[in-house]
């Protein structure tokens, strides 16, 4: 994943957040936590997850998804670049 597909996810998940969280986020790092630093509660968490789909352009499966996938910033990060860099399966 380059540089700029991380920036551009990056950049979808401030806006996705702040969408959902309705307000203005601080800056944050890879290491702010979702839930502990900004707020994120169970409920917006599928809120999150459609606007990123639409947003990044990848179809996440909900069996897929671990605690650990929303633990930071960095790791939802991770988690959406890999999704993006894995080609949907045919049918």
């Amino acid at each position: 994943m380059s540089d700029a597909d991380e920036a551009e996810i990056r950049t979808a998940l401030r806006t996705a957040l702040g969408d959902v969280l309705d307000r203005d986020l601080p800056e944050f790092t890879d290491d702010t936590r979702l839930f502990g630093d900004l707020g994120l509660d169970s409920t917006s968490v599928i809120e999150l997850l459609m606007a990123l789909e639409d947003s990044v352009g990848v179809q996440l499966d909900p069996d897929e998804l671990t605690a650990e996938v929303f633990d930071t910033v960095g790791s939802l990060t991770s988690y959406l670049s890999a999704c993006r860099a894995t080609p949907e399966p045919a049918n």
